[in-house]
């Protein structure tokens, strides 16, 4: 085995001879690779090869030829100055070397005047002068090295989202700083009743706090005042309106006290009170925001760029949104389809894995339909364009989503559930405490009111608010770290009661790469193939291509759009395609997945080159896994029959169906449903994306189209499919931390009402008990941070945390260091 210089990725043997730096270095695994390392060398950067640490169960850092071109042009922004900007995200990050080559590789290119990577949420942030260079050729930088970039907008990244939680964080730190300074002078208010203190000092200690509290607590009541009396309004109750009444009753009373020159005013208590609640409140935000922000930045990335053609034969690069109906576009090859449209001239091949699931490419021709996000192979076409916004196949799609998640709009988070049995309680505890101290005790209405305020206070939910939020925090930072993200509240509920998984094949269980079977081929014919392979971009022809990398291209190769490739050679014409288009029997036994057939004259019969899409490293694992934590395991596949069929018998999952529509996996998700299923659906399709909204729970790769990555709770990165079975066991180790954090806040309140309904606790005392029980619940969650859940998967990297990874400074294959260590450079 050899190791390429560039990427570190293991080659088989022959791939020495596959490629050569200029300088003579080797050995590469494809030329691609040849060029990166003539470029880090050529400006000089070459320690970024003693400096970097790969990870193997990353995506190797090879350029990626198949890749569609992009024109950056329309994403750039103009700036203020005259210059340009453009914002990135960067996919293949694997180490601090690669934020310095990145950067530095950039600083040294003509005209560029700002280069920064943030390695944590992999934005790329860029400035030019247009005079000197422009969009693509900065970024033809950055994609030359091996990393996958895609514009997006960063308006789109959810600035609703950090504005609540700058306002929390905000009001957290008004009441933090009265609370610690009132606290200071209730100390010596206390002090003072053993040391003789006189009435005036007291009073003016009163004062001094309550000009420090009363606009910190206008001010960090806010969050709580706003929801309370928008669920007053519309008729009903949350645990807000106990903890809003109970801060203006302890703070009004307070006042009243300190202008009666009363003995005691609990200003100290109400400003301790909001701010544990402002804790609860913004890990909360964090639990359901933190995550969602990071998945948004993977739903940010837009590259769509529409070239329409006008009457005169120009021709205009332009949005999609501003494509109407009737516009004549043209799609190059290599490019995805923008919009719907009908085919007005050219014939190709489109490969149709993100929409139907299928993984052979299909041949269109003028007159038939294409959908967006198929992806064109092998010709230019011409399109009419038939649909935009609502009128499209996506559009169609969401609606689908939109149905199938009214069934799942109705589970309601615990928190919730809880909150509306215990704000009637509360308000019930405390009313009878001050209407018994009142009527039959014959207290002073003082008296009674400040009971009553020690019950709302003591009763107050800090426990209740941290029993969910805190545990989500915990566990959503444990999978985040390993490159799993949370995007809804509820979605740990969910996942930790699952009894069914249903999978997606294509991309999802399997790689979505066809490899190609060699056993049994004629090694003559093998490198025909290859040579006339290598002058296509067909998936079929790449992978073959790639397959035997040393091969030399055959010049004059003619592409058949769907059909396939033919050549002059010296015998007569040979070709290579499909079935028909090389004269193979129909009667050929059907494979079950992707095949090519090679033609050549003088022999008997076409010669069959088989393809299959192997499943991803650890998917049999993951399988047996997931059924030995009882739960049923099944497939759902767009793909056909024999494709499917295969899958399913390698990875053990006897229930599949095959040639499933979205409508047929939705139907079936709801058949489940029916049965009393709780069901996790596992897709990256945008035939997968209804189904996905349909599920009890969802999850997606990182790599799956936009729209399913929307409908999914659940987004991990990574090709391993280890996160599946991590992210089960976290949600139900998490689900027993919150049921025993419940349990801790009833217990909480069952010792300390009574006491406060006696009588025998102030509102302070109420205040600092409250805060020792939502310390438990924290310590208590915190259990979640430990140990490893899942230790019968074996080795399979699944996870881009740096405790899950090889130790650092460990020499891989070819002496290339493997593992977590991160090097200044």
């Amino acid at each position: 085995m050899t190791v390429c210089l560039h990427c570190g990725q293991e080659q088989g043997e022959g791939a020495a001879s596959a490629a050569l730096a200029a300088d003579g270095a080797g050995p590469f695994c494809c030329s691609g690779c040849a060029a990166a390392y003539d470029l880090v060398r050529g400006l000089g950067l070459g320690r970024y090869y003693d400096r970097r640490s790969v990870d193997p169960s990353a995506r190797p850092l090879r350029p990626d030829d198949d890749a569609p071109a992009i024109d950056y042009s329309p994403h750039a922004r103009l700036e203020a100055d005259g210059g340009q900007s453009l914002h990135l995200m960067v996919d293949g990050l694997q180490c601090a070397a690669c934020v310095w080559l990145i950067e530095t590789a950039l600083g040294r290119q003509p005209g560029v005047v700002q280069a920064r990577l943030n390695m944590t949420t992999r934005r790329l942030t860029l400035r030019w002068n247009p005079a000197e260079t422009d969009a693509n050729a900065v970024v033809g930088t950055v994609t030359q090295l091996g990393y996958r970039v895609a514009p997006f907008d960063p308006d789109r990244l959810g600035g609703a989202q950090a504005k609540t939680e700058k306002e929390l964080l905000r009001a957290m730190a008004v009441a933090g700083f009265a609370m610690g300074n009132v606290m200071l002078l209730s100390v010596s208010v206390w002090a003072g009743h053993s040391q003789g203190m006189g009435t005036a000092t007291r009073d003016l200690m009163h004062w001094i706090s309550a000009l420090i509290c009363m606009p910190a607590i206008a001010y960090a009541l806010r969050p709580f005042a706003r929801s309370a009396f928008a669920a007053l309004r519309r008729g009903r109750t949350n645990m807000d309106v106990p903890v809003t009444i109970g801060v203006l009753l302890a703070t009004g009373m307070s006042l009243f006290e300190t202008m009666n020159s009363g003995l005691h005013a609990y200003f100290d208590g109400a400003v301790m009170l909001l701010f544990f609640l402002l804790i609860g409140r913004y890990l909360d935000q964090r639990a359901r925001g933190r995550a969602r922000s990071a998945a948004e930045q993977l739903l940010g990335l837009r590259a769509n760029a529409v070239t329409i053609l006008r009457e005169d034969g120009t021709s205009a690069v332009v949005t999609p949104e501003q494509v109407s109906p009737g516009t004549v576009i043209l799609v190059a090859t290599g490019e995805r389809v923008p919009v719907d449209g009908r085919v007005l001239d050219g014939v190709s091949d489109l490969d149709t894995a993100l929409i139907t699931g299928e993984t052979v490419p299909g041949s269109v021709r003028p007159g038939d339909q294409v959908f967006a996000g198929m992806l064109n192979l092998t010709a230019p076409l011409r399109l009419t364009v038939t649909a935009v916004g609502e009128g499209t196949l996506l559009a169609e799609i969401v609606r689908l989503m939109e149905v199938a998640e009214q069934g799942r709009a109705k589970y309601v988070a615990v928190a919730d559930r809880v909150s509306r049995l215990y704000a009637p309680v509360v308000h019930v505890a405390a009313l009878s405490t001050f209407t018994t101290w009142t009527v039959i005790g014959g207290a002073p209405w003082q008296v009674a009111l400040m009971n009553a305020v020690a019950v709302l206070i003591i009763t107050c939910p800090c426990a209740l608010a941290l029993a969910v939020p805190v545990v989500q925090v915990i566990a959503s930072g444990r999978l985040m770290r390993q490159g799993t993200l949370l995007k809804n509240a509820t979605a740990l509920e969910r996942l930790a009661v699952i009894d069914t998984v249903v999978f997606d094949k294509t991309g999802t269980l399997t790689e979505g790469r066809p490899t190609p079977q060699l056993d049994g081929v004629d090694p003559e014919d093998l490198r025909l193939a290859v040579s006339l392979a290598g002058a296509s971009r067909h998936p079929l022809a790449r992978a073959l291509a790639s397959a035997l990398p040393g091969v030399p291209v055959a010049a004059g190769v003619r592409e058949i759009p769907g059909a396939g490739l033919e050549w002059d050679g010296a015998d007569g014409v040979i070709r290579l395609g499909s079935r028909r288009f090389t004269g193979a029997p129909d009667d050929a036994l059907d494979a079950g997945g992707p095949e090519l057939w090679l033609a050549r004259p003088g022999a008997a019969a076409p010669q069959r080159i088989l393809f299959h899409d192997a499943p991803r490293p650890d998917a049999a694992a993951v399988v047996r896994g997931l059924k030995a934590r009882g739960l049923d395991v099944r497939l759902l596949s767009g793909d056909r029959r024999g494709a499917v069929a295969a899958v399913a018998e390698r990875l053990g999952i006897a229930d599949w169906r095959a040639e499933q529509t979205p409508a047929d996996k939705t139907a079936a998700l709801a058949e489940l449903a029916g049965q009393g299923r709780r069901v996790l659906m596992v897709g990256d399709g945008l035939n997968d994306a209804p189904a996905l909204a349909a599920a009890s729970v969802s999850m997606s790769p990182s790599t799956a189209v936009d729209v399913s990555q929307t409908a999914a709770d659940v987004v991990f990165q990574g090709r391993m499919l280890r996160p599946i079975v991590e992210s089960v066991e976290v949600a139900r180790r998490s689900g027993r931390l919150v049921k025993q954090n419940f349990a801790i806040a009833l217990l909480y309140n069952l010792c300390a009402v009574p006491l406060a309904m006696a009588g025998l606790l102030t509102p302070l005392l109420a205040a600092l008990a409250m805060s020792s029980s939502s310390l438990i619940v924290i310590l208590n969650a915190l259990r979640l941070a430990r140990g490893s859940v899942v230790k019968d998967l074996g080795n399979g990297r699944a996870s881009l945390s740096d405790r899950d990874r090889g130790e650092p400074g460990r020499a891989g294959a070819g002496g290339v260091s493997v593992g977590a260590e991160v090097r200044s450079v």
